[in-house]
């Protein structure tokens, strides 16, 4: 009797737990949180399956979650799309943090770590900007067998993203080459969203996408073929896909297609570059040589002119700043890159910081011109790639002495200060969360005693 009482509170057991198991089975990967605004935030899940997802989220500090509850859209997942959902949480306040659970099928899905998002602040004319620190990193790859070239694995060392996570960033910046398309993605919608699927569902992955307000660029192996220009037949299928499985604010400028995008962080302001969409051929030997086209580089220089951020953050994919003119470093563009810096100056845009990646290797560079105005560039790379076979550092007489590293990681930036003095904190991380280096910046290196505000 006894014995059958046990059995009894098992299967009962089983059968209030047997919906949640099966709900939280359709997880593909996910949940991630994308663009955080004032009044927005939006999470993204991927199923495996058909389901109906949607998301409930309530505020940390609230006295009454029950009363003070709010739900996202519903999103019905469907395969076309990869079985993903875009939830828009449109009844957040400035100023907050709040809790989230997520829901399949009406069923709230559980994690063994806390889900929490955060608006935007309202801090303008009322307090100095809070401090704040992002992650950032580039060339993710996710090795499959199956697909992937004969020998050594080619990625390792996945710890790096339960190491970012560790280090607790508002924000993770993912800096070009987030996937690695194989030969046999890169010409079929299949291929292009197989890959995708597999890199998002690394299982170290979840709890940076999960905890982490995430945006992205993207280089050439997220775009198509390795060094893949405009000319890529299937661009647009990549792009699509790109749209799918990221939640950037918004894709493309003054009209045109690509990436191109810029949100801002607390008093930072971001520039999402598309170094790929409009790029010339790098063998062409005919016509005008460029990366990111006349109207992006115009956009951008009337982006940056407009910005009051003390640092105005130039997201792209490869290095702009790097004086080696070899592989597909900007200095091998030189017309394009030269009118940059050129307007730049012209401009007196101050504060400008490239971040880049690309490389498989990791540096900070800094240009300074005849008249004192200046500018860095900080790459990090690679993630989980190879890195560079070289033991020499590259002839790039922009390094900052001491910042060249070879080996996978990441790098953190933490923003502190008042409103007019505010400072960066920049340090390179291996896979383990170890130190490498770290440098800090000031803004009164731009600007002198103050900031322009």
């Amino acid at each position: 009797m006894k014995n059958v009482f046990i059995l009894s509170i098992i299967s009962l057991l089983w059968m209030q737990a047997a919906p949640t198991f099966a709900q939280q089975s359709l997880l593909q990967s996910g949940p991630m949180l994308g663009y955080s605004e004032m009044r927005e935030v939006v999470i993204w899940v991927q199923t495996n399956t058909n389901a109906s997802v949607k998301a409930a989220y309530w505020r940390v500090d609230s006295s009454d979650a029950a009363v003070d509850t709010f739900y996202t859209n519903t999103v019905e997942t469907k395969s076309p799309t990869a079985f993903t959902a875009h939830l828009l949480a449109h009844q957040v306040q400035p100023t907050n943090r709040y809790h989230y659970q997520v829901f399949i099928n009406g069923v709230p899905l559980k994690f063994d770590y806390d889900l929490t998002f955060q608006s935007q602040p309202l801090w303008q004319y009322r307090f100095d900007p809070p401090p704040f620190k992002f992650a950032l990193g580039s060339c993710a790859y996710i090795n499959e067998e199956r697909y992937d070239r004969k020998g050594k694995s080619y990625g390792g060392n996945y710890e790096v993203f339960t190491s970012i996570a560790d280090k607790q960033p508002n924000m993770m910046l993912w800096m070009g080459d987030n996937i690695y398309l194989r030969e046999p993605d890169w010409n079929t919608w299949t291929g292009i969203l197989g890959r995708y699927t597999h890199t998002r569902s690394l299982p170290e992955m979840q709890r940076l996408l999960a905890t982490a307000h995430n945006y992205a660029t993207w280089d050439d192996h997220d775009f198509g073929p390795n060094d893949a220009d405009r000319s890529f037949v299937h661009k647009d299928k990549t792009l699509k896909a790109f749209q799918l499985f990221w939640a950037n604010p918004s894709y493309g400028v003054m009209g045109q297609k690509g990436i191109t995008s810029q949100f801002k962080f607390h008093d930072v302001e971001f520039f999402v570059l598309d170094n790929r969409y409009f790029r010339s051929p790098n063998n062409r030997k005919t016509g005008e040589r460029t990366i990111l086209g006349k109207h992006q580089v115009e956009w951008l220089i009337d982006a940056l002119s407009s910005s009051r951020a003390p640092f105005k953050m130039v997201m792209m994919g490869g290095q702009f700043l790097s004086s080696y003119d070899r592989f597909e470093n900007y200095s091998t563009f030189p017309d394009e890159r030269n009118y940059i810096l050129k307007r730049l100056q012209e401009e007196n845009i101050k504060g400008v910081i490239f971040l880049s990646g690309d490389r498989h290797q990791s540096e900070l560079s800094q240009y300074v011109s005849a008249t004192g105005w200046t500018c860095y560039d900080l790459t990090v790379s690679p993630l989980t790639a190879g890195v560079r076979s070289d033991a020499v550092p590259e002839d790039n007489r922009y390094r900052v002495e001491g910042t060249w590293a070879r080996q996978r990681g990441f790098g953190i930036v933490e923003v502190t200060g008042k409103r007019k003095e505010r400072q960066l904190s920049i340090s390179l991380y291996d896979s383990n969360g170890d130190l490498i280096w770290n440098r800090k910046i000031d803004s009164a290196e731009f600007y002198g005693t103050s900031s322009k505000k």
